[in-house]
């Protein structure tokens, strides 16, 4: 074997365990977690291979936090987002794509502005906004300011962006309105995109923790993250075990759904990415 080649074996095996080693430092966190919940509070800091099994934590963990309440919530904030920013991402991408309008430069460079933009920085004002509209406390109030996303227009303007002309002139010719050539062509020659925003936007809502705590203040709007983190507050009670149980119910839907579809997720955001 050539030195050349050596030192590339070499750069790929240190690379491979480099990769390996910083997946291991992630899942630690995830690893005491399950360890932790699966096992007795006597265990959940002791480390013993003949340790007994327990569901008892998740059972208590239910129990103690209206968990069923906060799944519902989660849902319905995740759902009415995610459908709302289809709607109005593949109206704007469209009309950035295809449409030649006044301003057009301007509003798309604006849009691309908002994607520097951390959210955090806008909670005062949108909080201003939600209360002037008499939205606090409301799943809505928790969902409007996220219902236009500047990435979703970017990614789906860019894969509109590809599709031929030839398409919708023949669509065109067939009768097809705007947006039917809409429906009809653009949004299926998307699938991928949508799938691989849909997975982003949803992951992101489930986790999103800071705006829902200002905005939310009863058991009625709370998504699972904020009533999470008042079950594991000091004030109630540190118990590892219970705590994992319950942080574990909390990611336990996109664990799954990940798991399950891991190929699909990863087959869109390629194709999305080469798109």
């Amino acid at each position: 074997m050539s030195t050349s080649n050596l030192k590339m074996s070499l750069g790929l095996r240190l690379e491979t365990g480099a990769a390996y080693f910083l997946a291991f430092l992630w899942m630690l966190p995830l690893i005491y977690a399950f360890w932790s919940a699966f096992h007795p509070p006597e265990y959940a800091t002791k480390f013993d291979l003949f340790a007994p099994l327990t569901l008892e934590n998740f059972a208590v963990a239910w129990e103690q936090a209206p968990f069923a309440r906060y799944f519902l919530n989660t849902f319905m904030l995740v759902t009415s987002i995610l459908i709302a920013q289809f709607f109005l991402c593949t109206l704007a991408a469209y009309a950035f794509a295809r449409f030649d309008f006044p301003g057009k430069s301007i509003a798309f460079a604006l849009v691309l502005v908002q994607l520097m933009i951390m959210p955090e920085v806008l909670i005062v004002e949108n909080y201003v906004t939600m209360s002037n509209l008499d939205l606090v406390d409301t799943i809505i109030g928790v969902g409007l300011p996220y219902m236009a996303s500047a990435f979703g227009i970017f990614l789906l303007r860019q894969t509109f962006k590809t599709i031929p002309h030839e398409l919708e002139d023949a669509a065109r010719i067939e009768g097809c309105s705007m947006l039917q050539i809409l429906w009809k062509v653009y949004v299926p020659l998307a699938r991928p995109t949508y799938v691989a925003f849909g997975l982003v936007s949803i992951s992101y809502h489930w986790n999103n923790f800071l705006w829902p705590l200002v905005i939310t203040n009863s058991v009625t709007t709370r998504p699972l993250t904020v009533g999470l983190a008042i079950f594991g507050a000091p004030e109630s009670g540190v118990d590892w075990s219970i705590i994992t149980a319950g942080t574990l119910l909390a990611v336990a839907p996109l664990l799954v759904a990940f798991l399950l579809f891991q190929r699909q997720f990863v087959q869109s955001f390629m194709h999305a990415g080469i798109k």
